[in-house]
C-alpha cells in the first residue's frame, strides 16, 4: 500500500511543515536563497532520484538510460542557448564541486591560483586559507580598496608578480558588477585562465540585469539555485575564448567532474535544473530579474535615508552589505531572526572582528521578489530593520574576548523577552499574509 510521507513519517513531515511555515510568515532575505518553483519541486522529487547514471549522455556505463540521456540533453541544450557558450556540463553536484572540478581541470597540485579573499566578499573555494583549495594550490587573495569596489590596481600587480595559472572572478559578499573586461586584459596580460564563478548572479545575468562574462573568461561556473531559481546543483560552462586558449578544455572539464571527482549525476536535480532552465527562458523571467535589481536599489535607497551605512553606499545588483560596527553583525542578525527577518552575518571589507562576530549583515532581494514584493515593500522592510536597529543600539560587542561570553549571554536573553520585535513580527506576518510563497 503507498503511504504519504505523513503516514509513513510523520516527524520527519511535521520538521518539513514547520519549515513550510516558517518561510511563509517571515521575510527570507539571505542573498542566496530563493523560492524555487512549484514545477521544480516537483521534478526534483520524481522517479528520477531512483536511477544511477554513471558517464554522460549516450556514454554510460549503466542500462536504461534513455529518458536520463533526453533530459540531461535538454538542460545542457538550454543552458548553451540562454548564456550563449558552446560547452556546458550539468553534473556538478553543487557550486564548490563545481568549482574544484576547475581546478582539476586546468591546474597541477602546488600551482598558483589567485581569488577575491573571503573577508573582502570572495568565497571558500576561490583560494581561502580555510578551504581545501589552498591544501593543494598555491593560492594568492586580492582583495576591494577602502571604498570596497575590487581593486584593480592591487589584482594587476599581483598577477603581474606571481603569473598564476588561473585566476578566479566571482563572490559571495560583492554588492558592485564585476569588471570582467579590465580583469580579462590582465589574466591574458599574465597568460592566466580566467575563470568566472557566477553564482550569485547567473538568473540577474540572463536576465539583462548585469554583464555577461561570457566574451570575457575560458570558464564559468555556477550554482543552479539563488538567483537562477532552481534547484541546489551546479554547472560548468567552457566559452568559445577557453576553448580557443584549449581545443581540450571542455574534454578536461568533463573528465574533472566524472571520473575525476564525482560517480553517477543526481538526475533529479538534472530534471529540476532543466525546468528552471526552461523558466527562465520565458519573458517573465527577465521581469523578475529586473526587479529583483530594482528592489535591491529601493531597499539601499531607504535605508541609507535612515541613516544606515550600506558598503560601497549601495548595490548594482541584488545584494547588500550593511555596516553594524565593530563585531554587531551578530547582534542585528539574531534579533531580526526574533522579528520574523532573515539574513546573515557577514563580514565586510578591512573587517577588524572575526568572520564569527563579524561587523556586518548580508540581505538580498531574490526571495522576497519571487513573493511579488515591490519597491513599496521595501520602504517597510527597511523601516522594519531600523526599528530592530534602535532596539539593538546599546549593544556594544567588546574588544576584550573574556568579556564577549557575559555580554552575549545578556544580549540572548534580551532578545527573546523583547516586545518592540515581537510586535515587528506581528507586522511581518501580516504582510507576508498578502503575498503568499506558493498561491
Amino acid at each position: 500500500m503507498k503511504k504519504t510521507l505523513k503516514e509513513q513519517d510523520p516527524e520527519v513531515y511535521n520538521i518539513i511543515k514547520g519549515e513550510e511555515k516558517r518561510q511563509e510568515e517571515g521575510l527570507e532575505l539571505i542573498p542566496s536563497e530563493i523560492a524555487a518553483s512549484s514545477a521544480v519541486i516537483e521534478a526534483l522529487g520524481s522517479v528520477l532520484t531512483n536511477k544511477y547514471s554513471e558517464g554522460y549522455a549516450g556514454k554510460r556505463y549503466y542500462g536504461g538510460q534513455e529518458f536520463i540521456d533526453d533530459v540531461e540533453t535538454l538542460a545542457i541544450n538550454r543552458a548553451k542557448e540562454l548564456f550563449g557558450v558552446p560547452h556546458v556540463n550539468v553534473q556538478p553536484y553543487s557550486g564548490s564541486p563545481a568549482n574544484f572540478a576547475v581546478y582539476t581541470a586546468i591546474c597541477e597540485p602546488g600551482d598558483k591560483v589567485m581569488g577575491q579573499s573571503l573577508p573582502d566578499g570572495g568565497h571558500l573555494t576561490h583560494g581561502w586559507k580555510a578551504s581545501a583549495t589552498s591544501k593543494f594550490f598555491d593560492t594568492i587573495q586580492y582583495h576591494t580598496d577602502e571604498n570596497g569596489y575590487l581593486d584593480l590596481e592591487e589584482i594587476e600587480q599581483l598577477a603581474k608578480k606571481h603569473k598564476p595559472k588561473m585566476i578566479w572572478v566571482g563572490a559571495t559578499a560583492y554588492v558592485r558588477e564585476f569588471p570582467f573586461e579590465q580583469l580579462s586584459k590582465i589574466a591574458d596580460e599574465v597568460n592566466a585562465y580566467l575563470v568566472a564563478d557566477i553564482a550569485h548572479i547567473a538568473g540577474l545575468v540572463i536576465g539583462g540585469v548585469h554583464k555577461s562574462p561570457v566574451e570575457y573568461v575560458h570558464v564559468i561556473t555556477t550554482t543552479t539555485h539563488k538567483t537562477l531559481r532552481g534547484p541546489r546543483g551546479g554547472m560548468i560552462m567552457v566559452t568559445q575564448k577557453g576553448l580557443k586558449k584549449d581545443s581540450e578544455l571542455a574534454n578536461k572539464i568533463d573528465r574533472a567532474v566524472f571520473p575525476g571527482l564525482q560517480g553517477g549525476p543526481h538526475d533529479h536535480q538534472t530534471a529540476a535544473i532543466a525546468v528552471a532552465l526552461g523558466e527562465a527562458q520565458k519573458p517573465e523571467f527577465k521581469e523578475y530579474a529586473k526587479q529583483v535589481v530594482k528592489n535591491a536599489k529601493a531597499l539601499a535607497k531607504e535605508l541609507k535615508k535612515r541613516g544606515v551605512k550600506l558598503v560601497t553606499d549601495g548595490t548594482d545588483n541584488h545584494m547588500l552589505l550593511i555596516d553594524c560596527g565593530f563585531g554587531r553583525g551578530t547582534f542585528l542578525s539574531d534579533a531580526l531572526e526574533e522579528a520574523g527577518i532573515t539574513l546573515n552575518k557577514n563580514t565586510i571589507p578591512r573587517d577588524e572582528s572575526s568572520p564569527f562576530y563579524p561587523s556586518g549583515v548580508r540581505l538580498g532581494t531574490p526571495f522576497v521578489t519571487v513573493r511579488g514584493l515591490r519597491e513599496k515593500e521595501m520602504e517597510k522592510i527597511a523601516d522594519w530593520i531600523c526599528r530592530v536597529f534602535e532596539e539593538m543600539k546599546e549593544y556594544k560587542f567588546p574588544k576584550i574576548k573574556e568579556y564577549r561570553a557575559k555580554v552575549l549571554e545578556k544580549f540572548k536573553k534580551d532578545v527573546k523577552q523583547n516586545k518592540e520585535l515581537k510586535k515587528i513580527r506581528e507586522e511581518v506576518r501580516e504582510l507576508c499574509k498578502e503575498f503568499p510563497l506558493y498561491k
